[in-house]
């Protein structure tokens, strides 16, 4: 088997398939991407309308390591440019790249795992076709956003050539991920595998960018993060550091060319780690298999979790710094509770961490969707197993693992807090605090459950909810949401713990929610054909 010439006939047409079959997946991509960056943008505009409110605003930020870790290096923080930048920057470059990956690895890895790909290329279909047609697919929606971005941030009156370094930031990180994931496709058989162990590239690129960021900046070079973000948008721009984005990306792209020439189709370059040969006793039943296989994410958004909540709990006792002449900051902020600033903060914290893990709880309740498409629903249950079982035990995960992810987040809160406010007893009340929000979480698995169940073509609608809860939870104050778009937030009914007080009718209320609208995705998943 030979790697070139590139084998790439009918490149195009599946190109085309691609974006036929992806056109909803795109389509929510980039422009949920693009407009969430703006959005928080625009709110940054309001929280800082005037030169004095960015003063303070730098000040606080420049020696907080915490926030440095968090946001990335802190340039031009006294002007509007540098404050979007720094606010936006990091989350929308994560995001990004978690586009990316997951569009390359589910067009690449995981059509071959599917079997979808053996039939293509039984055509006269070349070699590399179907990862270049990814590649275009994931390619052209990194420019898509990139130009959203930069269209964005001019009619705000940004300067231009901030603005369009910025937007190319996000294209070129995109780039970088969309090679990378396209050599561990190459690699491993297994889709998962291949989707974590991109996941752990970003996760080691944002830890190397926040190390470095934190110190004098070089270990910064080390990581794709940190490269973009030396373009320092708004800041003095260059765009040479991209240019390096550029040339691993095309690097690691001729290198999955070359992969892709030693390995036969279906197969990966690592051969999978033989299990032993008799099964633990718990895969053999439905919980077990269900724990066995969510257990990465489960990982993964927990440990996300409690990196997020660690740097709101770091820097909330230095709060009244960041607002101490800033009014419109102070309102939003003790929107919530409004006596004690600290508590206020806490509780904004803590709603967006739990916002953040129920990510995890819509992802898992709609596993068994994709383990429908994928055709491994079926053997399962052509044994013993009942349906009602079966999506059962995957519920359990989520609602249990809901959980999990929320005491994560109330432990990396808790903790820092507790270290920098040398109080012990705040472990254990902002734990408490965070778990206030599992009936909300559980409400969000419940409708992924029951769309899943009755309509299982329309279980986007459980993402479309959970835009809203970030939406509504993050910057519906700033935005003016009117109360009756928010209150489609089940977070919105959670007392916000520590700056209210504690409420149990709301928690029972979508608790019993939660469990009506699970009843109804099982009963609707007995009535209708698998597959």
């Amino acid at each position: 088997m030979t790697a070139w010439p590139l084998q790439l006939t009918g490149t195009r047409v599946l190109a085309g398939f691609v974006l036929r079959r992806e056109r909803v997946r795109v389509a929510v991509w980039t422009t949920a991407v693009p407009l969430l960056v703006l959005l928080t943008a625009a709110s940054v505009k309001g929280l800082y309308p005037t030169q004095h409110d960015l003063d303070v605003a730098a000040r606080a930020s420049e020696d907080n390591a915490a926030s440095i870790a968090f946001n990335g290096p802190p340039l031009a923080l006294d002007t509007l440019g540098g404050e979007v930048a720094f606010q936006t920057g990091s989350l929308g470059l994560v995001l990004v790249a978690l586009m990316t990956l997951f569009t390359v690895g589910r067009q690449t890895r995981g059509e071959e795992e599917a079997g979808r790909a053996e039939l293509v290329r039984s055509m006269a279909v070349g070699r590399h076709a179907n990862a270049a047609a990814a590649l275009i697919v994931a390619v052209a929606m990194n420019v898509v956003v990139g130009v959203l971005l930069t269209a964005g941030l001019i009619a705000m009156d940004l300067p231009v050539s901030g603005s369009a370094v910025f937007g190319a930031s996000f294209c070129a990180l995109g780039l970088v991920f969309a090679g990378a994931t396209t050599v561990l496709a190459q690699i491993s058989e297994n889709t998962r595998v291949v989707h974590g162990g991109a996941g752990a590239l970003l996760g080691l690129a944002f830890l190397l960018r926040a190390v470095g960021d934190i110190g004098d900046g070089t270990v910064s070079w080390l990581s794709p993060l940190g490269w973009v973000q030396k373009a320092r948008p708004y800041a003095g721009e260059r765009w040479w550091p991209l240019l390096i984005a550029a040339g691993c990306a095309v690097a690691t792209v001729v290198v999955a060319a070359v992969l892709a020439g030693r390995r036969d189709l279906g197969a990966g370059l690592v051969a999978p780690r033989p299990g032993p040969e008799r099964a633990a006793p718990a895969l053999g039943r439905p919980l077990g298999l269900a724990r066995r296989l969510q257990r990465g994410a489960l990982l993964g958004w927990s440990c996300a979790v409690f990196l997020a909540g660690a740097a709101y709990g770091w820097v909330a006792d230095d709060v009244e710094d960041f607002v101490s002449d800033n009014d419109t900051m102070r309102d939003i902020i003790t929107g919530y509770g409004g006596a004690d600033l600290t508590d206020a903060y806490l509780s904004r914290s803590l709603l967006t961490v739990a916002l953040l893990g129920a990510g995890f709880a819509v992802q898992s309740a709609l596993l068994p969707r994709g383990e429908e498409t994928a055709l491994r629903a079926e053997p399962v249950l052509a044994t013993p197993v009942s349906r009602r079982r079966w999506v059962g035990s995957h519920l359990m995960v989520a609602m249990g693992g809901s959980v999990v992810v929320l005491v994560s987040a109330g432990l990396g809160t808790g903790v820092t807090y507790a270290a920098v406010s040398r109080d012990a007893g705040q472990i254990p009340r902002l734990l408490g605090a965070a778990l206030a929000y599992a009936p909300a979480l559980w409400v969000l698995a419940g409708l992924a459950t029951a769309l899943y169940g009755l309509l299982p073509r329309a279980v986007v609608g459980a993402w479309a909810l959970f835009a809203l809860c970030l939406l509504a939870g993050l910057l519906g104050e700033v935005l003016g949401l009117p109360e009756r778009v928010t209150g489609l937030s089940p977070f919105e009914h959670v007392p916000h713990l520590p700056a209210e007080e504690f409420t149990v009718v709301p928690l029972l209320v979508l608790t019993l929610l939660a469990a009506g609208l699970t009843a109804v995705g099982q009963a609707g998943f007995r009535g209708r054909d698998v597959g």
